[in-house]
């Protein structure tokens, strides 16, 4: 995902001429050739988040649409005011592109985890939140929002589901029709919850765009049943949307994500997503 991610980006800088790209000191033996072609647009501002988003709310101010790519908790949680007051308050565009989604990072340790990114950026009105299931699926929702007049947060991952689907930015994809439930896979949890729940008569709506929810499509597939959520952040983060979707009548809820904890474990990735439960069993 992370190739599609600088092919993009690379595109776009070549193309469009009204774009910018800051790095936070990662990415920068990629994007070399960029960083050497388009000194006055592209550049490696450091280990320096907070700065670097307040440079680039300058350069939206100025009509430069600037892309920010990071390491995600020093992007969503050391930048946090600077995305706040410097993009939603004053409606700017911009793009910030992060990498390491829960804990991808998992070799280096908790200060290198962010499942909580969706939560944090969701309290930030105005923001898009954009997270793909695999690369080429990143390419088409980048396409879509880069340039469409607002904030817009990319969660990357680097463990990405086996096939992609024609995905479309605001839209859920619905991948089968059921009776029994109604199974909810947000972004790389996809080949997950097709392995659980393999042959079962379930209704399974793919969700790569969390900000805005596309509550009509969930409306529009809803079969009465319980409905089965699973994400790949904290667990629970995506159920006020759900709620919201049924202001007027009771809805059964079971939630499959991260632990809602401080993850002291190191490990693989599989390892942490058997702590938090995150295993193809059909509940």
């Amino acid at each position: 995902m992370r190739r599609a991610m600088i092919k993009s980006v690379s595109d776009m800088i070549r193309d469009e001429g009204d774009t910018s790209l800051f790095l936070v000191d990662i990415g920068v033996w990629a994007f070399r050739d960029i960083l050497r072609d388009y000194p006055d647009r592209a550049m490696n501002i450091g280990i320096f988040e907070d700065g670097m988003v307040s440079l680039a709310a300058g350069m939206a101010l100025g009509g430069i649409i600037p892309t920010v790519y990071g390491i995600s908790p020093f992007i969503v949680e050391r930048a946090l005011e600077q995305l706040k007051l410097d993009f939603a308050y004053q409606k700017l565009q911009g793009n910030f592109i992060t990498t390491g989604a829960s804990y991808d990072f998992s070799t280096l340790g908790y200060s290198h985890y962010c499942p909580e990114d969706l939560g944090v950026i969701s309290m930030i009105p105005g923001f898009e939140f954009i997270a793909p299931g695999t690369a080429s699926e990143f390419s088409r929702l980048f396409e879509q929002t880069h340039r469409d007049g607002h904030p817009t947060y990319c969660r990357l991952s680097d463990h990405v589901n086996k096939a992609g689907r024609e995905v479309g930015f605001g839209k859920a994809a619905v991948v089968q029709t059921g009776s029994r439930a109604t199974v909810i896979a947000v972004s790389t949890m996809l080949d997950m919850v097709l392995e659980a729940y393999a042959g079962e008569d379930v209704s399974i709506l793919y969700y790569t765009t969390l900000m805005p929810f596309d509550r009509k499509t969930l409306r529009e597939h809803y079969n009465g049943g319980r409905i089965f959520l699973y994400e790949p952040h904290y667990e629970g983060t995506l159920a006020h949307e759900i709620y919201k979707t049924f202001p007027d009548r009771p809805v059964q809820l079971s939630c499959v994500g991260v632990k809602r904890e401080i993850l002291r474990n190191y490990g693989s990735k599989e390892q942490n997503d058997a702590y938090s439960g995150m295993l193809p069993e059909v509940n």
